[in-house]
């Protein structure tokens, strides 16, 4: 049965008068939009780690919008990434609530160029860290556009994607992969977090990571130890746990009843740290792998509309005082 969505705050849909359909605000539509393609590797998680650039070359693509209202010729811009699905509606409702703040966006496809649709059964596919460098790619590319403030970019991340954002804030990962990288602020959304990287106490930037409470797919405890931590070292950092929200809660097309991922793979019983740059599960003390006891299957994801319109307006606050 189709589902009707009378009124949805947070992407400023408005009920139309016939057929129940909708219709988004005027504001809420791009005045340009523009597919920019740009490079990037296919790395292993070890490579990354060990800043080995020997990996295979590969031309990415993102979706440039720019706000239809703007005060300025040069606009702020929020780098979205996305999840082990590909693009969804969580991705997109951002893109629309940004616009229609007077932000541009930037939606990084890190799947397409690679000949990938989704990593979620079978997450080996792709190194956890490649959106990381695609991230820091789709700044270098942003950087040389004109209308563009390179002075004024923050990222966005639901899941794999918020994995890729969240660990843009490490200094040691800048220096390696994207030196000339300063953006102001990450928003990793049902992040996952290993449990220790070497040197993941110097972060850059502000990081405000949103997590459900019935989450059973990301390693969220993980991810709030290290922000514990990153806390205790003076770094700005953030952590907000939605009450009955599950995995993707901000993803509208989702069943408002938390539904398995059938044969998707969960890594939030595990464990992992990195020893000589290379991903360690601490409890075998042995090269981390998808086969390993601690990987689980059939994790739940579900919209939760409080938490989606909560977040939206969480990160919308933020980004208008770090935008200015």
């Amino acid at each position: 049965m189709k589902r009707l969505f009378t009124y949805i705050t947070f992407v400023g849909l408005v009920l139309a008068t016939s057929a129940g359909a909708t219709e988004l605000s005027l504001d809420a539509y791009a005045s340009r939009v523009e597919i920019r393609p740009f490079n990037s590797l296919t790395l292993s998680d070890d490579q990354f780690l060990k800043g080995d650039k020997a990996g295979p070359s590969v031309t990415l693509a993102g979706e440039l919008r720019f706000p239809r209202v703007t005060a300025t010729n040069k606009v702020p811009v929020v780098i979205i990434m996305h999840g082990s699905g590909g693009i969804n509606s969580a991705n997109q409702s951002w893109v629309f609530e940004l616009n229609q703040a007077g932000i541009a966006t930037f939606v990084v496809d890190s799947f397409s160029g690679r000949g990938l649709t989704q990593v979620s059964t079978d997450q080996a596919k792709l190194g956890r860290f490649a959106g990381v460098l695609d991230a820091f790619r789709a700044y270098e590319e942003l950087s040389r556009h004109p209308r563009i403030d390179e002075n004024r970019v923050a990222l966005i991340g639901t899941s794999r994607g918020g994995t890729a954002v969240i660990y843009t804030a490490m200094r040691r990962f800048q220096k390696i992969w994207s030196p000339q990288f300063k953006a102001l602020a990450t928003f990793p959304l049902y992040p996952s977090c290993f449990d220790r990287l070497d040197e993941d106490e110097d972060t850059t930037m502000h990081i405000h990571a949103f997590h459900g409470e019935i989450d059973d797919y990301a390693s969220k405890e993980q991810c709030k130890s290290w922000l514990q931590r990153l806390d205790r070292a003076g770094r700005p950092t953030k952590s907000t746990e939605y009450k009955n929200a599950p995995h993707s809660f901000d993803n509208l097309l989702s069943s408002t009843q938390p539904a398995v991922s059938q044969g998707s793979q969960s890594t939030s019983q595990c464990h992992i740290i990195e020893k000589s740059g290379t991903l360690i599960h601490a409890e075998t003390q042995k090269p981390f792998t998808y086969s390993d006891s601690c990987v689980t299957y059939d994790p739940k994801t579900g919209y939760e509309p409080a938490a989606a319109q909560a977040v939206h307006k969480a990160v919308l606050d933020e980004l208008k005082v770090l935008l200015k």
